[in-house]
């Protein structure tokens, strides 16, 4: 898991190559004017979920993870923390491959970390994460997924 500035985000692009295709996409969009959903990037191996959502608590929200894919997670309407455990903590559950996701209800996170809007958090297949934990009543975010280069 990283957290940092979205000016930072170059200092990552070594560890994916992918990610440079992030840094310039928040570049060339106003992602306040992009509208909720799936806006593709670079065909299945870059794309972006828009989500809105009303805020959670940490014991509402849910630790999932993903094998395949790489999360950079935006918030761009408020602030934002997120749950945090190794996947190699949690207990084994059901993975849904077609979606690339396994989530863990009732799961509690290890630790917290808090993003505001300017920053962001990656988190790897390594890395369970636990979003949308806020008291904001509706939070806009953008949900980055790209391919892991294993």
């Amino acid at each position: 898991m990283i957290v940092d500035r979205i000016e930072n985000l170059e200092k990552y692009f070594s560890l994916n190559p992918l990610f440079k295709e992030v840094a310039e996409f928040l570049k060339a969009n106003d992602m306040n004017a992009l509208e909720t959903g799936i806006h593709k990037i670079k065909g299945d191996d870059v794309f972006v979920n828009i989500q809105e959502a009303k805020g959670k608590t940490a014991e509402q929200a849910v630790v999932e993870y993903h094998r395949q894919m790489v999360d950079i997670q935006i918030p761009f309407s408020g602030i934002e923390t997120y749950g945090y455990i190794p996947v190699a903590d949690l207990p084994e559950v059901e993975f849904n491959e077609a979606k690339d996701v396994a989530l863990l209800p009732g799961v509690a996170s290890q630790s917290y970390v808090t993003c505001r809007p300017g920053m962001f958090v990656i988190f790897f297949p390594q890395d369970g994460h636990a979003p949308f934990i806020s008291d904001e009543p509706l939070l806009r975010k953008a949900i980055f997924k790209i391919k892991d280069n294993k």
